[in-house]
């Protein structure tokens, strides 16, 4: 575990989500940054991976389901190594490294998203493959809520629960929008954990923003338990930046230099309330 405290880190990943939102190209805004305490947490504390050796044998794998959350795990994997700085500086420039969804020639990146409600089915099979190599490796699943829309999900859940998946853990940042608004006026989705635990998961609900809380609840179930296990991540879109948390229409945004500094400005505030200034 990385002693750097998880304040700043997590400070550090929202602000490189920021300077990539800032390019001319823009970025996924609101859900990448809904999405930092899940991927410092599991970066910093519960994924066995080293980024010197990101392709060894004996790895945890990492699927980033929601792809177009991509900005917010390429910060997070420049925060924990991963990747260099010059990376997040040169985002979607013409023939750079990163580009708006992940791809396999990133280094930490596991598989190419950006169509919603593959990642599931794919981490089942990593588990279901570690299970029959009778290893200890697991296979984390980060989605979004309005993925859960997709039938393939629950398709993947079903197999899951049935093959007693125990090696699998899946993460919803629940933040309960979507680029059309509310899930819930679009599909609903609750009771949710009720949902899963009818597929046969573990089900965990926790603040998502809580590194503790969540360092708790993403170790999976115990081996030999039976059970896949799913963290109900509640959090806020576009937290961090008040004035478009909470906010369907942060999406995706191209920042001005003046909303950056601002942005820059607020979460100085945030990670040191009582001496920054305003």
């Amino acid at each position: 575990m990385n002693e750097t405290p998880v304040t700043e880190r997590t400070t550090r990943v929202r602000r490189r989500v920021v300077d990539m939102c800032a390019n001319p190209e823009g970025g996924h805004l609101g859900g990448s940054l809904s999405l930092t305490e899940i991927l410092v947490t599991l970066y910093s504390s519960v994924l066995r991976i080293d980024p010197r050796h990101c392709d060894a044998d004996d790895r945890d794998v990492l699927i980033l389901s929601k792809g177009h959350g991509a900005i917010g795990l390429y910060a997070a994997l420049a925060e924990h190594g991963f990747l260099p700085q010059d990376h997040i500086d040169r985002y979607a420039e013409p023939d750079a490294p990163l580009t708006a969804h992940p791809h396999l020639g990133i280094p930490g990146v596991e598989w190419p998203t950006g169509a919603l409600g593959h990642g599931l089915p794919v981490g089942v099979g990593h588990a279901l493959g570690f299970q029959l190599d009778g290893s200890d490796r697991r296979c984390y699943v980060v989605m979004g809520d309005g993925e859960l829309q997709e039938g393939s999900v629950w398709e993947a859940a079903m197999a899951a629960g049935t093959h007693g998946l125990d090696r699998l853990v899946a993460v919803i940042d629940r933040n309960s929008l979507q680029i059309t608004g509310s899930t819930e006026a679009n599909a609903a989705l609750e009771p949710l954990a009720e949902r899963w635990a009818a597929f046969g998961w573990d089900v965990r609900e926790v603040d998502g923003h809580d590194c503790a809380a969540l360092a708790e609840a993403l170790r999976p179930a115990p081996p030999g338990s039976g059970r896949p296990r799913v963290v109900i991540a509640r959090t806020v879109k576009g937290q961090g930046m008040a004035q478009v948390a909470g906010k369907a229409h942060s999406h995706y945004a191209k920042l001005n230099d003046r909303q950056r500094q601002r942005a820059h400005r607020a979460l100085a505030a945030a990670a040191h309330p009582k001496g920054a200034q305003a």
